[in-house]
């Protein structure tokens, strides 16, 4: 047998692995609303390939690829435990159990690791939370995506609602039309279909209420049976709490705005000061999708470097906001065509910095320019540190923050040399450090930060969502602090 077919038995000898994966991770998520990850990648709802490509990216960490014959027997160590709601690594499990010295069977390493999970210490699966999307644009509509992806055994969060303006005749299939494909992220991971005569769209079995408003002073969630619900206000039109608070109707609990709050309301960013949010707190704000790609770098390099001063430029790609070809529009510059020029623009994430990081000292400055590009920006972070150092040690450092720390799922790392702009298309991330462009030099350290705007900062609001909802579970094993 030559080298290439062994190649290729190994490959066929892995995807039967993998399939045989992919049930237990199904069940343990559609029963026990448990998400198996893999070095803090969800491996629900993932295909052979993907599963398999999840391993390889083990050898950022262990520096080789790790195998599906290591972290099948976790899995299957996992499913014979009475496990209560809950994120679990099996990624994280196998690496711990290699340097554990103690002779104990995979079974019985499993077991203690997880069993703040299991028995008398697992939490009640909770019932479902509502959650009402005003607003179904493109933020709108990749939190639905999100949402739906996520409902998993039913217990966690369940869109309920869409509120939208009439928009004329099959409004509604137009609009589920607009949910099924999209030309920057593609199909619709699922089945829609649409029940005209009761305006509901039906993805992947969960039942949405379409309601037609043109304020949210008139729409009475109750009469569709909503309860406690908590609204994602996506069209920016209302940042102050005297605007958001129309929201704040019978059936609404909570209101979360996906852009920068004004005035006192809090803007959060997940992984840096979520945690402080008031349990009686009824409207917050997730800030921008700039903001959330520059705070978790900014606090991570101030936590280890210190930070006097910095400044933020972005190279953002163009929204609906602005123009496709030259027309009058109520700021500077942006009513130029966004397909055919570079637009210097503001942005607001450097001041929000202030925050979402309050105990930060430094000063940090901010401009941006929009290109022709539909989705993906930028961030360009130059930091006068309080120490000098060197470039190894600041991107040795900020890969294991990507890797181990409670940043993981904030912070990615990348260090591939012909990385462009629609490689992160998709990415969880709220933003990714691109190593072969970072510079150091001294106390000066500049940070090259992608980010998807859309979609990254889409998996940042539910982050935020399902923290106020009671619904984001631990995560085990522990990420190290």
């Amino acid at each position: 047998m030559t080298v290439n077919e062994d190649s290729f038995t190994n490959w066929k000898n892995r995807e039967e692995i993998a399939e045989s994966m992919i049930p237990i991770i199904g069940k343990l998520h559609r029963e026990r609303d448990v998400t198996v990850l893999l070095h803090s990648r969800s491996l629900v709802n993932k295909s052979v390939v993907s599963i398999l490509k999840a391993h390889r990216f083990a050898r950022q960490i262990a520096g080789e690829e790790l195998s599906v014959t290591e972290t099948l027997p976790f899995l299957q160590a996992l499913a014979a435990l009475d496990l209560g709601p809950s994120q679990i690594d099996i990624g994280m499990l196998a690496a711990t159990y290699r340097s554990d010295d103690r002779g104990l069977s995979v079974a019985e390493f499993t077991a203690e690791a997880v069993a703040g999970a299991t028995g008398e210490n697992k939490i009640e699966c909770r019932e479902g939370r509502d959650v009402v999307l005003y607003g179904f644009g493109r933020i709108g509509r990749l939190v639905a995506r999100l949402l739906i992806e996520k409902a998993g055994s039913g217990n966690g969060l369940r869109l309920r609602a869409i509120v939208v303006r009439g928009g004329g005749d099959q409004d509604i299939i137009k609009r589920a039309s607009l949910l099924r494909r999209d030309s920057i992220h593609g199909q619709f991971q699922g089945t829609i279909t649409v029940d005209e005569a009761n305006n509901k769209i039906i993805a992947n079995g969960n039942e949405i209420q379409m309601i037609y408003a043109d304020d949210p002073t008139a729409v009475d969630y109750t009469a569709y049976g909503i309860k406690d619900a908590i609204l994602i206000d996506n069209t920016g039109k209302w940042r102050d709490r005297e605007g958001l608070s129309k929201h704040l109707r019978p059936g609404i609990a909570k209101v979360v705005l996906t852009a920068p709050g004004k005035g006192d309301v809090p803007n959060v960013v997940h992984g840096v000061n979520h945690d402080m949010i008031k349990p009686d707190e009824t409207i917050l704000s997730c800030a921008s999708c700039t903001t959330n790609a520059i705070v978790p770098p900014l606090k991570a390099m101030a936590d280890e470097y210190g930070v006097r001063r910095g400044h933020v430029e972005t190279v953002h790609s163009f929204t609906n906001d602005q123009n496709l070809l030259d027309n009058y529009h109520k700021a500077e510059r942006r009513g130029r065509s966004a397909p055919l020029n570079m637009v210097i623009t503001e942005t607001g994430a450097a001041s929000a910095v202030a925050k979402a990081l309050p105990d930060l000292d430094a000063k940090i400055t901010g401009s941006s320019i929009r290109v022709p590009v539909p989705d993906v920006s930028i961030a360009i972070l130059s930091l006068q540190l309080e120490r000098e150092t060197t470039r190894e040690e600041v991107l040795d450092y900020l890969r294991n923050v990507s890797l181990t720390s409670p940043l993981k799922r904030q912070i990615d790392f990348i260090s591939a040399p012909d990385a462009v702009s629609s490689d992160f298309i998709g990415s969880r991330h709220a933003s990714i450090v691109d190593a072969g462009a970072t510079k150091v030099d001294g106390d000066n350290a500049i940070l090259y930060l992608w980010y998807d705007n859309e979609f990254g900062y889409s998996c940042q609001v539910i982050r935020v969502v399902q923290y106020v909802s009671g619904v984001e579970y631990p995560t085990y094993p522990a990420p190290v602090a």
